[in-house]
């Protein structure tokens, strides 16, 4: 009765906790797809080919420089002084123009009538001397309100023309209308503020739901603490950590395990007196899950590409799989299954063959070569002049992914450990009852 009891007991305690973390691996799995969407998608609208290396983003920035310079356009009194000469110097060429055809000889009547009334009213030394009225007048009207803002037009309707065959790749723009449009934005600016708040608001929820995991393995290591002396519930406890691992550990396969975001946080410079700035220029990003990695070496098509994520297929995915289910086939205690040499190699053996543990060091390492490659190089970025600043950023960080693999490694190894134990105790029965039996048929002989 008393075992009864514990028996319900643990299966109470279990199975709530083994619903609540295959609810957090489905919801991290989930949460995880949906931001890598995002982050996907904000990476390619704020990359560096739509922003400092774009066409229409200069054709733009020129196009407000023009506009803005024509609006503060005036004369210095030097440049009035030259405008004026000039405008004298063309009246003057203009007069001499005129005067030259009129006084060519004429064959007809009306001509020459025309060239006596000329000669006769027209003073052409007059004229001359009221030139410098003439283009005087002419400035004036140039520096009107009216007229400067007529030119203004002018000037730009002659500019949107030439931007008008000045355009970025017709895919590029196609992109980015889709990317928009897809999340309702008028405008990057409003499409990166949206994005911002969601993956703030993904990512924290991703973090919670991979705490309440963690916390559930150390419940579970608790309980195997606190059952330690009750043998006869090893094997059911042995159960639900099984399935509480390959719960972790298809989270930790499916999540996201580091993601590497280089980019310019801040690009501000100054041309033609115009303040011109880029934020947030992507450089490079990647986020992959170890079944993302091994799915994009497969579909490589090359061999050593191929090998790679077979390997990693191997000993990081089917290996642990493999153990888990082993071990629990092995604590069940029974001669044929214990005697079956696939159970008894991946329950014993495999672990000096499994790489899972490697592979999480290898990660870490990555992530730490990547960030300090990327932070060597982005910091040559940075630099600071009177007329030029550049901030650079790198945002790589571990994700979920990794904690809940190295949760499900560490876990193991303690599963591993308990089943050990369990061998050897279940050994050290065995001998004493094996020892008796040979006595007692010896004394009946």
């Amino acid at each position: 009765m008393n075992r009864t009891l514990h028996h319900t007991g643990i299966a109470l305690l279990t199975i709530p906790l083994l619903v609540v973390a295959g609810f957090c691996s489905y919801e991290i799995y989930s949460l995880s797809k949906t931001r890598a969407s995002i982050k996907t998608d904000y990476s390619a609208v704020n990359n560096i080919s739509y922003g400092l290396l774009s066409v229409d983003a200069w054709k733009n920035h020129l196009l407000n420089i023009v506009a803005h310079r024509i609006d503060d356009f005036s004369f210095t009194p030097q440049q009035e002084k030259l405008i004026k000469h000039q405008l004298e110097q063309v009246l003057h060429a203009v007069i001499n123009k005129a005067d030259t055809l009129i006084h060519q000889k004429q064959k007809t009547f009306k001509n020459k009538l025309k060239k006596l009334i000329v000669n006769t009213l027209v003073n052409e030394k007059k004229i001359h001397e009221q030139v410098p009225l003439f283009s005087q007048t002419i400035l004036n009207e140039i520096k009107k309100e009216e007229n400067r803002a007529k030119l203004k037009s002018l000037v730009l309707e002659k500019i949107q023309q030439y931007g008008a065959i000045t355009y970025d790749s017709v895919n590029d723009v196609a992109r980015m209308k889709i990317i928009l449009s897809k999340y309702e934005a008028e405008d990057v600016v409003s499409f990166n503020a949206a994005c911002e708040k969601e993956l703030q608001k993904l990512s924290h929820r991703m973090y919670v739901f991979t705490a309440v995991e963690v916390a559930i393995i150390i419940l579970f290591l608790l309980a195997w603490w606190m059952y330690r002396k009750q043998h006869f519930l090893h094997n059911q406890l042995f159960t639900a950590s099984v399935v509480l691992a390959l719960t972790v550990l298809i989270a930790g396969l499916t999540a996201p395990m580091i993601e590497i975001d280089a980019r310019i946080k801040d690009m501000s410079f100054l041309l033609m007196g115009e303040h011109i700035s880029f934020h947030d220029q992507v450089i490079f990003f990647q986020s992959k899950s170890i079944v993302d990695v091994v799915h994009v070496l497969m579909d490589t098509g090359k061999w050593d590409s191929m090998m790679v994520g077979i390997l990693i297929l191997v000993f990081s995915i089917l290996f642990p799989v493999a153990k888990l289910i082993s071990s629990k086939l092995y604590m069940l205690d029974r001669p044929s299954l214990r005697s079956n040499k696939v159970i008894r190699f991946f329950a014993l053996k495999s672990g000096k063959w499994s790489m899972a543990d490697v592979y999480v060091v290898a990660v870490f390492m990555a992530y730490i070569g990547f960030k300090g490659i990327l932070d060597n190089q982005l910091n040559q970025l940075n630099f600071k002049t009177n007329s030029l600043a550049s901030i650079s950023t790198n945002e790589t960080t571990l994700q979920p992914g990794f904690l809940l693999f190295i949760c499900y490694v560490l876990f193991g190894l303690i599963l591993a450990s308990i089943l050990e134990t369990t061998r050897k105790k279940s050994l050290s029965v065995e001998i004493p009852q094996n020892g008796i039996e040979n006595k007692m048929s010896l004394a009946i002989t």
